[in-house]
């Protein structure tokens, strides 16, 4: 592309915002794409999971953590199978291919009966799986495209792609709700997945031009130097983690992350099931506050979390949200009403994906191609989900013994600071070892 082109306009505005070097700029927008159609056709589905969550129940959702936990579990050595066996070239559009028909085919059995609970918790299970497979299957493959210093420059603008999906997806649901109903969001999200299977194309041929010319993340740290399957076990990740304790670490980190998403979330359906009679308006108030989630977070991505993970490192990214949450629970615990919920659930929500979720992915840049893919998938996927179990099981019992939403916030409370520990821990271990 020469310089007097068009999109070199485009190119010189995000060197000056995001550090974008000019031969990066076709990579990095093919990136920024493909996680706005990934998160903004997952974010467009995710309101009706939350109204499916608010017909279902606390106790019944609570129960299908199981679920989520047991198939996180089972997906992992059927990924790892393939990331072994199949080119990543053509896996990764072939998964995009699959959830669009999956998005479809959920639309029609939502259409015939969406009150019906066993398709509801089916898709409740489905879709809390899917999302953090799809998001680490993204990131896993970015890491091998780019190497450690680009990351800390260009993750926080590539993330702000998803965030602007993210934007969109609650927006369109918003807007749209109403006159084509939860089965017709279906296919919108559908439609979302096919865009990202041209993406994933595109992203794929910059790859292939990069590692042609030796620069890309997986010749900068010695792994695989081609799209060939990875070989190896289909259980090595567990492996993998359980050996280093620097992966366990990251494994503690997301422990601790599901303990405060899994409180708020469970407050969540309890007060807005308490406020909001109408499904319909449920829908509308998930997908509002998905909205100014997501306007924050898209500002702060793209000016802010690549500066501060460049100067201050990646113990910063993982350390903010933490301190702050320390403060939402104890405020929660003495005001535990819709807004204050709303205000502590956007901020924490806001940090997350600002901050959080680059700084998580930057732990993983120094490492071999077969962690980042193997490793990295058990610890998005089952431990998150396992972690997500045990603290929803941990919410009901402090229901049944009447404890009441106080002892929880302050329980929540000690588990962010502990958070916070863990995170300045593995954020200057990564800042050591990058220098």
């Amino acid at each position: 592309m020469s310089e007097s082109s068009k999109p070199g306009v485009f190119a010189r505005l995000f060197k000056t915002t995001s550090k974008i070097e000019p031969r990066e700029f076709s990579t990095v927008i093919a990136a920024f794409f493909l996680l706005f159609f990934i998160m903004g056709s997952y974010f467009a589905a995710r309101p009706v999971r939350e109204t499916i969550g608010t017909l279902l129940g606390r106790e019944t959702v609570a129960g299908l953590w199981l679920y989520t936990a047991l198939f996180s579990i089972i997906i992992i050595p059927v990924y790892g199978a393939l990331v072994a066996k199949v080119r990543r070239s053509v896996l990764l559009p072939w998964i995009y291919g699959f959830v669009a028909i999956a998005f479809a085919v959920m639309a029609f059995y939502l259409r015939a009966d969406e009150k019906n609970l066993t398709v509801g918790a089916i898709f409740y299970v489905w879709i809390s799986v899917l999302n953090l497979m799809l998001i680490s299957v993204f990131w896993s493959f970015l890491l091998e495209v780019l190497t450690t210093e680009q990351t800390k420059r260009l993750f926080g603008f590539i993330a702000a792609g998803g965030t602007a999906g993210a934007l969109a997806g609650p927006l369109v649901t918003r807007l749209v709700v109403g006159s084509v109903g939860n089965s017709g969001i279906m296919m919108v999200g559908a439609g979302g997945f096919v865009c990202a299977i041209v993406c994933q194309r595109i992203l794929i041929s910059q790859w292939r031009r990069q590692e042609a010319a030796g620069v890309n993340a997986a010749a900068a740290t010695g792994g695989a130097k081609s799209e060939k399957g990875l070989g190896g076990n289909p259980f090595a990740g567990i492996s993998i983690v359980l050996k280093s304790p620097y992966l366990l670490g990251i494994a503690l980190f997301v422990v601790l992350l599901s303990a405060a998403n899994t409180f708020l979330y469970f407050e969540q359906i309890r007060i807005v099931q308490e406020t909001f009679p109408d499904t319909t308006r449920r829908t509308e108030v998930f997908a509002n506050m998905d909205f100014v989630v997501q306007s924050l977070t898209v500002i702060t991505q793209l000016f802010l979390t690549g500066y501060l993970a460049s100067r201050l490192g990646v113990k910063a990214l993982l350390t903010i949200v933490p301190i702050v949450m320390v403060a939402g629970f104890v405020l929660l615990a003495f005001a535990n009403s819709f807004a204050i919920l709303a205000v502590v659930y956007t901020v924490r929500r806001w940090g997350e994906y600002a901050f959080i979720r680059p700084g998580r992915e930057m732990l993983f840049s120094p490492l071999s191609t077969e962690t980042k893919y193997k490793a990295k998938s058990f610890i998005d996927v089952p431990v998150y989900r396992g972690a997500d179990y045990v603290g929803a099981q941990a919410q009901t019992a402090i229901d049944t013994l009447h404890a009441g939403p106080m002892v929880a916030a302050f329980v929540a409370a000690v588990l962010a600071a502990a958070w916070a520990v863990n995170g300045y821990l593995l954020g200057r271990k990564h800042d050591a070892a990058a220098k």
